[in-house]
């Protein structure tokens, strides 16, 4: 039987907030193939589903891919392209093994996800391999439940954004749509405050870190936020109250 590789997602960061059908993955394949986002660090996919699946009597590789910033269309850093096609060569070894892998990535594999880069470098090397996608919940979605604000509703207009945009892009967004999800916000809330606080969108933003965990923590001022906040922080911006 030919081997799969799973490209799962964990959601935000509970481990209860993991399928039903993710978990039947993680506990059927014997290796786990996890990112990081640095050399020397952990995985934070692996972490979660550690608390989870019973990882044990599991092959479990974490592999490096840089966190640097990716522009579609365009050739990526040497480092990034190195490391994503060593990640594609090492599961595809697996695979020739007879080897089912599971790559866990968090959120949701359809939104910022590393799972995409693999796929496609898999597929540039081997094209017949086999991979399947399971979907994960995502951090808006979390931070939603988290608030009780609801994303959309209606005809009203939803942009979802990585928060680091260096032009005007953000600024352009802010004003056309009605609900606006900013991800990777954790380095930018000086820059982001000043830049709602022009727009009058400060008091329509609420900012969510660690949702759906023990320590998460709701700030309904940005303002008031003195330091980064943790990697896993979403700020839901809604117009209309």
């Amino acid at each position: 039987m030919q081997a799969t590789l799973y490209i799962i997602g964990t959601g935000p960061g509970d481990p209860e907030q993991l399928t039903l059908k993710a978990m039947k993955a993680l506990n059927t394949c014997s290796v786990l193939v996890t990112p990081k986002g640095s050399v020397n660090g952990n995985s934070t996919a692996l972490a979660i589903v550690s608390q989870a699946v019973d990882t044990s009597a599991k092959e479990i590789l974490e592999l490096y891919f840089p966190m640097k910033k990716i522009h579609i269309g365009a050739e990526p850093e040497a480092e990034v392209r190195d490391a994503w096609q060593h990640a594609a060569r090492t599961v595809l070894a697996r695979m020739e093994q007879g080897k089912d892998v599971a790559f866990p990535t968090l959120g949701d594999p359809a939104v910022y996800s590393t799972g995409y880069y693999l796929y496609e470098n898999i597929m540039a090397i081997n094209p017949a391999a086999t991979v399947k996608f399971i979907s994960g919940i995502t951090a808006m979605s979390s931070c939603s439940a988290a608030t009780a604000i609801p994303v959309c509703l209606g005809d009203e207009m939803l942009a979802v954004i990585p928060a680091t945009f260096k032009d005007n892009r953000l600024r352009k967004i802010l004003e056309m749509f009605d609900t606006i999800v900013l991800m990777k916000v954790h380095k930018v809330i000086p820059h982001l405050c000043q830049l709602l606080g022009e727009l009058g969108l400060l008091d329509k933003s609420v900012l969510v870190e660690r949702a759906g965990m023990d320590d998460e923590r709701v700030f309904t001022d940005l303002t008031a936020i003195t330091a980064p906040p943790h990697y896993f922080s979403t700020i839901i911006i809604r117009k209309k109250q």
